[in-house]
């Protein structure tokens, strides 16, 4: 038997907004953590969303597609009571991707007789948006130009590591080699993912395989943690700190551990925290419910501008906010602020005590 949550933390600001989560990890208590979290996030993109998270302790993993069809089936069954495009409109994440949003979708609609853009991550032949699947990791490189632009800088010709090969990490990759960066280590910290990079070789007369490596004891400008929370340690930041690691712009979820944040930011080694840099998948997931709402679909151009545009807009929240709160460019305390600020102004405006 199997559990399944949804949590809806704050609807101040609009719908609740945040991604179902199918894991054999999750339990009430980390999905009430990764609402919390989201409602920050989700302040900082300037879209009208509020803040949620769910899931189930189901593991799509070694399951036959029908048993995955009849759990996200029952699922739903259970969940549609609750949820609505004006209400809450969950989306994908861990062990929920396009399929498992198809089955979903399929079932609400069974239930409800509508077609209404109630989850996000759809296809993009049934309501879904483009460049939905490009997003976080485009947007946490648009982040990055950002930041390297008020210093002056760009991508161009730097040295990035990259962790991860998952969707974050493939699409920041392919934004990266667009960008015209020298190198990129990418690190697959998966058991049955590593004969893929292995294979790589056979196509690549440049490329190299470390087995059983992290990537951050190259030498490099940027790093970009794709992987997991908490990748990062102390050690980890001692060897950025010791090889003049300049920026670590996060696109995974929390990957740099709090013991290790201290150690960068006391060497000031730029960070990009996670709430901000990889912001773009829900901004685009907020777009997607902005074109179910008025039934029309943007190009794929039309997308990738407004989430250019959103992504400049975050950094400058956070870059602003510290610079009036702290007198520095501290981008984890301005992103915070200012997404605690935004929430709590509102809720103060509306009759909250």
């Amino acid at each position: 038997m199997n559990r399944g949550f949804r949590v809806q933390y704050n609807s101040v600001l609009g719908p609740y907004k945040g991604g179902l989560r199918f894991h054999p990890t999750v339990n009430l208590s980390v999905i009430k953590f990764l609402g919390f979290e989201q409602i920050f996030k989700n302040s900082l993109t300037t879209l009208p969303m509020g803040g949620g998270k769910g899931g189930s302790d189901f593991d799509p993993k070694g399951k036959s597609e029908n048993e995955i069809l009849k759990f996200c089936q029952s699922f739903m069954t259970n969940l549609f009571r609750y949820i609505g495009p004006n209400t809450d409109v969950p989306a994908g994440d861990i062990g929920v991707g396009g399929r498992e949003i198809g089955y979903l979708f399929g079932q609400y609609k069974k239930l409800k007789n509508s077609f209404e853009g109630v989850l996000t991550g759809k296809n993009i032949k049934w309501g879904g948006s483009n460049i939905r699947a490009e997003a976080t990791g485009y947007g946490v490189v648009y982040f990055a130009e950002n930041v390297l632009k008020d210093l002056n800088d760009n991508l161009e010709n730097k040295k990035c590591l990259v962790s991860g090969s998952g969707n974050v990490a493939q699409y920041l990759v392919e934004k990266l080699i667009e960008k015209r960066t020298i190198k990129i280590y990418i690190m697959d910290i998966k058991n049955n993912q590593r004969l893929r990079l292995k294979e790589y070789l056979k196509y690549s007369k440049t490329a190299k395989y470390f087995e059983n490596q992290k990537p951050w004891n190259i030498p490099c400008d940027i790093a970009f943690p794709c992987a997991t929370q908490n990748e990062i340690n102390e050690n980890d930041a001692d060897l950025f700190i010791q090889n003049k690691c300049k920026m670590i712009v996060e696109g995974a979820n929390m990957p740099t551990h709090i013991k290790a944040l201290h150690k960068l930011k006391q060497n000031n080694i730029i960070l990009c925290p996670s709430k901000a840099a990889n912001a773009g998948g829900v901004a685009v997931s907020g777009l997607e419910m902005s074109q179910n709402s008025m039934r029309l679909q943007w190009t794929h151009q039309e997308t990738d501008m407004k989430l250019q545009n959103i992504m400049k807009s975050i950094y400058e929240q956070c870059h602003n906010t510290s610079k009036i709160y702290l007198n520095e460019s501290d981008l984890v305390a301005g992103a915070n602020i200012a997404g605690f600020l935004k929430v709590a102004d509102s809720f103060l405006e509306q009759g909250g005590l």
